[in-house]
């Protein structure tokens, strides 16, 4: 079953095609991720599956009663209303049945004998139950946990919210409203990695479709069974990203492979007709020649293209001594208000290590790289370099880059030497061409900010990388690459990220910084790694925990197991049984009051005494076990 087929569907903008001829069906229960490079057309796609925006051709066909929940990638959502306000807006049908079901007992409690307000109310109240009526608020509250948020924030105005904590609501409103499919545009913008890993297991368990645009690797590799890329033709892979890389690649050469050996037959037969059109064989050639005609208008293969992203080097690296950084009992935080954000164990960082810093938002991360440059003191112990250490910093806000200046000028500031001519020739390499190098700073999207602070640093030649985020905003080739420089980088890098696929590939170790205890723990190894020896101690626990219980149990049974008589214990949990067989059957009958001969007040009596007799049995049966 399909919620939406599109059929040859196209966009364009006046004289600009964005994408043409794209035909899909997204099926029930659908995970999907949807990739391409910045300005494919992704988000247009959405919104024209959404209904929000026409196609220029084509058809979209949705299922009847199709219900879309959609998280735009900038949401700022302003209200008048409390963040749980905001999340119980989406649950407005139980709302109102609470109410009425409320305003019927109360009628109930002046005519208990009405029968049609009796059987409107088991009518609802059954209804009520199956929505989740007994439970919404407690799924509220799990959902704005698991995004983040603490109690404190449940009951402040949306407008006093961040912009970051906005768009969580946003998308804990949608989650809440539980639509059949979800249109996910960058989720994982504004999340940390607890925030990331909850919704991920949300999403995991969720009935519905799901089809997400995002340049977190890690994130789709979790989630999706489906790659659609975006070229803007629209190829479809099995799989979830990682497969979709090996399978692109595989595509690639094997296009790459055809399209050369079509190259080569088509010189080869036009050496034969050049050799021979005027010979003894001008037959032979002529009749080639229409064959060659025909199978260049009817069956010519277009060279694959290799795609478009940045070509980034670090060049020029001095070598650093074997030790690079070394702390002792080094505390980071502001000296203005004297608070602790982290108290750092002693640390050491080796020449081309590669360690990663994670944990929540607001925890330290980017105060504690700032600290280790020397751009904030310490509020105790110290930070020390070793020889020859030149740091190059990235900064997450590209703080460094200067509002009006010019691509050109920022270049040319980082490298003097550089010609205006070389400048403009090294700027293409980032994907800056033409009169782009006269654009300001200010101009600039995130991503092509990003860039820029990328080409300005590959510039220092500094031995040291510290990198805040380095890829916010960059597409997915453009990860890819910076990826790959930083594996092959010959000196030392300490990056900040919440990027899992960046920190899996590149860290040898991974420094976490623990919530809300203003400590630091270090892990050898890269994130799958940590998180598995997390899991392994955590089973661990729980094993032995378990296992301590049971023992408790055993002992306290073989204690008071000779006192007990065999047939009184047996009797009991006989009456024991029925007595759970009673409850279940009136159980089941409340769940469907208007098929039961009893009204729903003598149910009610009836459970409440099986109940009161059960937890007495009950009582008994734990008494013969005691001290």
């Amino acid at each position: 079953m399909s919620l939406i087929t599109t059929i040859n569907i196209a966009k364009s903008y006046g004289a600009e095609d964005i994408f043409s001829g794209i035909t899909l069906s997204i099926p029930y229960k659908a995970r999907i991720g949807l990739v391409g490079e910045n300005g494919v057309g992704k988000t247009t796609l959405l919104r024209i599956l959404l209904g929000e925006e026409e196609p220029s051709a084509g058809q979209v066909q949705r299922a009847k009663n199709l219900r879309i929940g959609y998280l735009p990638q900038e949401t700022l959502i302003s209200s008048g209303r409390t963040l749980w306000e905001e999340c119980l807006s989406a649950l407005d049908e139980l709302t109102s049945m609470q109410a009425e079901l409320q305003r019927l007992e109360t009628f109930l409690a002046e005519d208990a004998a009405n029968q049609e307000i009796i059987a409107r109310y088991g009518a609802l109240l059954n209804r009520f139950d199956r929505m989740g009526g007994f439970t919404f608020e407690n799924e509220i509250e799990r959902t704005l946990t698991g995004l983040g948020f603490n109690r404190k924030d449940y009951h402040k105005p949306l407008n006093l919210l961040s912009g970051g904590q906005r768009t969580r609501a946003a998308l804990a409103r949608l989650l809440l409203s539980n639509p059949d499919l979800l249109l996910l545009d960058e989720p994982t913008n504004h999340l940390d990695i607890q925030a990331m890993e909850w919704l991920e297991g949300f999403l995991k368990h969720w009935d519905g479709a799901a089809l997400i645009v995002s340049h977190d690797r890690y994130f789709l590799d979790q989630i999706v069974d489906q790659i659609w890329e975006l070229t803007p033709d629209l190829e479809i892979y099995r799989g979830n990203y990682s497969a979709y890389m090996r399978q692109r690649e595989e595509r690639y050469q094997r296009q790459m492979k055809n399209y050369e050996a079509q190259q080569m037959h088509i010189a080869k037969e036009e050496e034969y007709i050049r050799r021979n059109i005027a010979g003894q064989n001008s037959r032979q050639a002529q009749g080639r020649l229409k064959r060659l005609e025909r199978m260049l208008r009817d069956a010519n293969l277009v060279k694959p293209q290799s795609h478009r992203h940045i070509r980034l080097t670090m060049n020029g690296v001095k070598r650093s001594g074997d030790l690079v950084v070394r702390t002792y009992n080094l505390k980071v935080g502001y000296q203005d208000d004297g608070k602790v954000l982290i108290e750092v164990p002693d640390l050491t960082l080796m020449r081309r290590e590669r360690a990663a810093v994670i944990g929540p938002n607001g925890a330290g991360k980017t105060t504690f790289l700032k600290t280790l440059m020397g751009f904030l003191p310490p509020l105790d112990g110290e930070v020390k370099l070793g020889a020859n250490v030149s740091i190059g910093y990235f900064a997450q806000a590209h703080e460094k880059l200067h509002p009006h200046w010019t691509l050109l000028r920022e270049v040319q500031k980082a490298a003097p030497e550089m010609l205006e001519a070389q400048a403009r020739d090294y700027l293409a390499k980032f994907l800056f061409s033409g009169d782009d190098v006269y654009k300001e700073v200010r101009a600039l999207s995130g991503g092509e900010r990003g860039r820029l602070a990328l080409a300005c640093l590959a510039l220092q030649g500094a031995n040291l990388l510290l990198l805040d985020e380095p890829t916010n905003h960059l597409d997915l080739p453009s990860q890819e690459i910076l990826q790959r420089v930083i594996t092959e980088f010959p000196g030392t890098v300490l990056l900040v990220s919440h990027d899992r696929y960046l920190i899996d590939a590149v860290a040898t170790q991974v420094w976490e910084i623990l919530p809300g205890q203003k400590s630091m723990q270090i892990y050898q190894g890269n994130y799958s790694q940590m998180r598995a020896e997390e899991l392994e101690k955590g089973n661990a626990k729980i094993a032995e925990r378990e296992k301590r219980k049971e023992d408790a149990k055993r002992s306290k049974y073989k204690e008071s197991a000779p006192n007990i008589n065999p047939l009184v214990l047996r009797d009991l949990e006989e009456q024991i049984g029925q007595l759970e067989n009673q409850l279940e059957a009136v159980t089941a009958k409340l769940e469907k009051p208007l098929e039961a001969a009893e009204s729903i007040s003598e149910l009610g009596e009836q459970y409440n005494a099986i109940k009161k007799a059960l937890d007495e049995k009950w009582g008994i049966w734990e008494s013969l076990f005691s001290d």
